[in-house]
């Protein structure tokens, strides 16, 4: 039976989607094809129709999650509604569906190219996009800022994930929040 150019890419975005969610949740290690086309309800066999290595479903599963939103779709957040989302416990406490970087960028550090591509554009659009919002009379002010924004919301991210102490942990993303270029 013939499946339609329609049903192949409803099938490659339900397998983008479930290894983007346990790669965030479990690690790229951790994480099996058999799981992610077990988690997409296809066959294991199906896995080759679409990608040609598990390293291909990495970067596509990150590039398919990071994708800016096509043009007109939707209104963008403001970054201080942005930042106050994620610097939540209800973020950190969902790695699954939460942020990439905060959730893999130690992995992905070590990663394909075409892993660490995706992941670089998708930071220069998270840096511009703050740097419209940021503090700062010149655009070289406006850009730090967004840099250490940015920089800073992801390790607070990791940080309030590592620690064992509840307190700790919203006092780290808090204080985060606080220091934050944008109001």
């Amino acid at each position: 039976m013939k499946v339609s150019k329609e049903q192949v890419a409803a099938h490659r975005a339900r397998i983008l989607a479930a290894a983007a969610r346990l790669f965030r949740l479990r690690g790229f290690e951790d994480v099996t094809v058999a799981e992610v086309m077990k988690e997409a309800g296809l066959t294991h066999g199906a896995f080759y129709g679409h990608f040609p290595s598990k390293e291909a479903l990495i970067a596509g599963a990150i590039e398919w999650v990071l994708a800016p939103a096509p043009d007109g779709a939707g209104t963008r957040m403001p970054a201080a509604a942005y930042a106050d989302g994620y610097l939540s416990a209800r973020h950190r406490d969902d790695p699954a569906s939460g942020c990439t970087f905060s959730s893999l960028g130690a992995e992905a550090a070590r990663g394909s190219t075409d892993l660490r591509r995706v992941m670089t554009e998708s930071t220069r659009r998270q840096i511009d996009r703050f740097s419209a919002e940021a503090e700062g009379d010149a655009a070289h002010e406006k850009r730090r800022a967004a840099i250490a924004a940015w920089s800073g919301m992801v390790g607070a991210m990791v940080l309030a994930r590592i620690v064992d102490d509840d307190k700790l942990s919203k006092e780290i993303l808090a204080e985060t929040r606080a220091s934050l270029p944008f109001a």
